[in-house]
């Protein structure tokens, strides 16, 4: 059974940091790209990073301030997320693919989201 659990979200002041981890199971996700997604209230998903083979992509609302990194031996994915704002408030979830990409419909498997929450 191929599964993804993102866990990590929570509520924080603008300006802090919380770290996201995706959980896989059931498959080598080192061989996937590893996408993070977030929806907003009243908005459609975006993406927010994607990571395969040691490369890492960024959209340009998060690039400076979100990293995302792995631990190979956990089979998990992180998402490092600093000097958050307000407007980072969202549903946050990882999904697997089989290379990176922005197009939602390429990623196969999606874990169940997890909420942050960025006061101002």
């Amino acid at each position: 059974d191929v599964q993804l659990q993102a866990s990590g979200g929570g509520l924080v002041q603008a300006g802090g940091s919380l770290r996201l981890s995706c959980a896989a199971s059931g498959f080598t996700f080192d061989k996937y790209g590893i996408g993070w997604f977030r929806q907003a209230p009243g908005k459609e998903r975006e993406g927010v990073s994607c990571m395969r083979s040691g490369y890492t992509y960024y959209a340009d609302s998060v690039r400076g301030r979100f990293t995302t990194s792995s631990d190979n031996a956990k089979n998990t994915v992180f998402l490092q997320m600093n000097s958050l704002k307000p407007e980072d408030t969202a549903v946050y979830y990882c999904a697997a693919a089989w290379d990176c990409t922005w197009s939602q419909n390429e990623y196969d498997y999606w874990g169940q989201g997890t909420q942050v929450t960025v006061s101002s």
